[in-house]
């Protein structure tokens, strides 16, 4: 098989589900502005034909892999947490999840610095806003009144966010893996409330 032929076939094989996770890849380790065609279509290994066939446009590219994040986030998290019926269970395993799933939170800090981006905002207000309602509702099954589980839910999230700031952005919160660990059980112990 001649390298035009071997090109072809991967072309073919390629999804636009393959070109979403790639441009995700690449807003993980460079941003969203380093999302370009080019340069995707040699990490995977194939023409830009491919890229066209599948998308008309870079920002198309882009709101498919933004879209991407969204569903798969959702579904990995909130999905593998509603058969916990013990709200406070359900928060500790939120707690768990989120403290050890790295690449999406590096995406969701590199969505932040280009919340300017018009693809970029909406997805991030959504994602946020889901984020806020699915923790004010589990804190509020846990006992909490609605304003005391807004609240929490804020704090959560605000310390989540500033995690992410200090930890990705500002290279601040070097900790070792017993530190870290120590550092999500404090998390837990202060924010779910006790039984």
């Amino acid at each position: 098989m001649t390298e035009a032929a071997i090109r072809n076939e991967r072309n073919a094989r390629l999804s636009a589900e393959d070109w979403a996770q790639a441009a995700l890849d690449q807003i993980a380790e460079q941003g969203v502005a380093s999302v370009a065609v080019e340069p995707l279509a040699r990490r995977l290994g194939v023409t830009k034909g491919s890229f066209y066939w599948h998308f008309p446009s870079r920002e198309a590219l882009l709101v498919a892999a933004l879209e991407r994040w969204e569903k798969v986030e959702q579904e990995t998290v909130f999905g593998s947490l509603e058969p916990i019926p013990d709200p406070r269970e359900r928060l500790r395993k939120l707690f768990q999840l989120v403290a050890h799933e790295a690449k999406s939170h590096i995406i969701y800090s590199e969505l932040l610095k280009a919340m300017d981006h018009p693809a970029v905002q909406p997805v991030i207000v959504r994602v946020s806003e889901r984020r806020l309602d699915y923790l004010t509702a589990s804190f509020r099954q846990a006992g909490l009144s609605r304003t005391d589980a807004q609240h929490r839910a804020r704090l959560l999230y605000s310390a989540y966010v500033g995690f992410l700031q200090l930890n990705l952005q500002l290279h601040q919160m070097n900790m070792q893996h017993d530190e870290f660990e120590a550092y999500v059980e404090h998390m837990m112990s202060t924010l779910i409330p006790q039984a």
